[in-house]
């Protein structure tokens, strides 16, 4: 299928800087906004024109391509058979390519159709779409068929073209262009009306999938990033993890991008200002990054310098005005996270030194400042971010902004520096740096982002001496409910060089509350920085764990529980396995009807634990021996 969503709403919705945070999502954070005036020149089309000029496709052919498709799914992958079935049947789709390209239905037969595609007729399909490319650029549904095809590219670039020349019923040879001949004419045609698909809500689209498919690079905002599907919490933390794809690509595609991208510097007003044509420059620059940082930092220089000598705002900053608008910030957030670090430092100087907490306190702004928080590698350019912005941290907490104390947590963590500091911060933001027993329940305070009082529930008057945390009443209190930046921000803490005090107060959790813990879907990977952060040792990762002995069933049951317990299994020792496959095995049946546990079961091995336990033994012992000798090799 096709990249993009089949509506303009969920075209905005999905793409790389909405993927960052999530912006028009409904709750605290950026406030969403209609559609803006455009500033692209008349005749730049938002939408499909009135006529319908594409051919129709019939009744009938719809019915052979549904169950050509059918049969193809059902044949075996191999075979002479399958060979001569997909030859047949995208002959067929070539003759008919625009009717089906330009129909609901048969856009999402040709996408898959597409997928089985040798190199031939996929440039045979190509070579027709390109013929009317405006049309099917531009259109609903003919724009995923365009870009589905532009996405085989990584399967296909490169084979080794057919010896055999086909001839064509009318005697004529079939189109001669190779694969990279037709992709390199269709970044010409779409460099000549470049503003136009740009700024277009569908042939945008394209615009990103060709300048992937030209760097060799396929991004995974751009893949499969479905934001509709996730809470707004969650589609305004960062995903910043989801790394790209890259591939070979001839060096005649990297010299197209070049070009392709240089469009950008006519118009630069325009992908600074318009909605949906600053996606496109937004894509471009982190393709540009990791293919042809050279150009990128030209680009990020052009975007720095047409905003620098605008207007300027009152505190005589004019990139500050750009850094509060909807549209703008989202293009310089990719800026700040793609430039080197002499002109991030530089920048910072020059433009945000001094109004961090300014930034911090804005709705869109916080945003950007995140990103530079973001893009902080040196102790150099964090001691000033710090030591400006830490004095504000429970303000910027207050004012419904966590998003930008996670960021500088976890700038903190990457550079090594301010870790002790930040910490002492986040125990008075959250009410239990004093007196000293309330900060044993700092972890449930950080995970569900609220102060001590607030948790649980107290009534102090202000100027109070806080009183002294209760044991009894952090026993009985059910674990609130994990957030998401929560989660990330006990990730970044667990990460730090020291995180005794974050491991004690984990330890203080009883059993039901760890397990609440593990069964959260933001929470379970609290559980995974525990096994896996190179601070936190054996010891102490024991100390803590032992706290879900007599859980393992329910962890089990649970579809998050039961990846944690896959990965507590996995570091565990051969005594420690004893004990939670005997737990486990009290419950087998129950585990073996569960839709998780059983998945469980079987990577325990548990029915050999129960009726061959020597075997068993053996078995994990071989299996630990492996994982020793690999452990070493990696080491080396």
């Amino acid at each position: 299928m096709g990249l993009g969503p089949r509506s303009p709403h969920k075209a905005r919705r999905r793409l790389p800087a909405g993927g960052k945070r999530g912006r028009g999502a409904k709750g605290p954070g950026r406030p969403s906004s209609g559609r803006q005036r455009q500033l692209g020149p008349p005749g730049v089309g938002r939408s499909e024109p009135a006529l319908d000029p594409h051919p129709h496709l019939s009744p009938e052919a719809l019915g052979y391509f549904r169950r050509a498709l059918s049969a193809l799914k059902e044949a075996p992958e191999a075979g002479e058979e399958r060979e001569l079935m997909v030859h047949n049947v995208l002959k067929e789709a070539e003759a008919q390519a625009l009717a089906l390209a330009t129909n609901r239905t048969g856009s999402e037969m040709l996408q898959e159709l597409l997928g089985f595609s040798p190199l031939k007729p996929l440039c045979r399909v190509l070579a027709t779409l390109r013929s009317n490319l405006h049309l099917v650029a531009c259109h609903r549904c003919g724009v995923h068929v365009l870009q589905s095809a532009l996405l085989q590219l990584p399967r296909l670039l490169g084979s080794r073209v057919e010896e055999e020349v086909e001839v064509g019923e009318d005697g004529k040879d079939p189109p001669s262009e190779t694969l990279e001949e037709l992709v390199l004419g269709l970044a010409s045609e779409v460099c000549d009306d470049f503003l136009i698909y740009c700024g277009d809500t569908h042939g945008s689209f394209v615009v990103r999938t060709l300048m992937q498919m030209l760097g060799g690079t396929l991004l995974e905002s751009e893949r499969a990033r479905h934001r509709g599907s996730q809470s707004p919490e969650a589609q305004r933390a960062p995903t910043r993890e989801c790394k790209p794809t890259d591939f070979e690509v001839p060096e005649s595609f990297l010299n197209c991008l070049q070009d392709l991208c240089s469009c950008f510097l006519k118009d630069i007003a325009v992908f600074i200002t318009d909605k949906i044509s600053s996606f496109c420059f937004q894509v471009a620059l982190q393709i540009l990054h990791r293919k042809l940082p050279q150009f990128c930092a030209h680009l990020c220089n052009a975007v720095i310098d047409y905003l620098s000598n605008r207007n300027s705002s009152a505190d005589g900053s004019p990139l500050l005005l750009f850094l509060q608008d909807q549209t703008s910030s989202r293009l310089l957030e990719q800026v700040l996270l793609v430039l080197d670090p002499p002109r991030l430092q530089s920048l910072f100087e020059d433009h945000f030194q001094g109004r961090l907490q300014t930034l911090a306190a804005h709705p869109i702004a916080n945003f950007p400042l995140q990103r530079l928080l973001d893009a902080v590698t040196t102790p150099e350019l964090l001691s000033p971010v710090f030591e400006e912005l830490s004095p504000a941290l429970e303000a910027v907490l207050a004012q419904g902004h966590p998003g930008v104390v996670i960021a500088l947590v976890g700038a903190c963590r990457r550079v090594g520096t301010h870790q002790a500091q930040v910490l002492q911060l986040l125990l008075e933001a959250f009410h239990c740096a004093e007196p000293p027993s309330r900060q044993v329940a700092c972890v449930p305070l950080f995970a569900t982002l609220m102060t001590y009082e607030v948790y649980y529930g107290l009534l102090e008057e202000e100027g109070a001496v806080p009183a002294e945390h209760q044991v009894e009443m952090g026993t009985t209190r059910a674990l609130g409910e994990v957030t998401v930046l929560g989660s990330l921000l006990l990730q970044h803490l667990l990460h730090f060089s020291t995180p005794a005090l974050i491991l004690r107060s984990l330890g203080a959790l009883t059993g039901p509350q760890l397990l609440s813990l593990a069964q959260s879907p933001a929470g379970s990977h609290v559980l995974d920085a525990i096994l896996t952060s190179p601070s936190v040792t054996r010891k102490q990762r024991r100390r803590v764990l032992k706290t879900l002995k007599g859980q393992y069933v329910a962890l089990a049951c649970s579809r998050h529980g039961s990846r944690v317990l896959d990965a507590i299994w996995g570091g565990a020792a051969l005594g420690a396995r004893k004990e939670i496959a005997a737990e486990l095995g009290e419950r087998n049946q129950e585990l073996i009807r569960d839709p998780f546990g059983h998945h469980v079961a079987r990577n325990v091995a548990l029915t050999t634990f129960l009726k061959r336990r020597e075997a068993w033994e053996q078995q994990q012992g071989a299996i630990a021996k492996r994982r020793r000798v690999l452990n070493s090799i990696l080491e080396d």
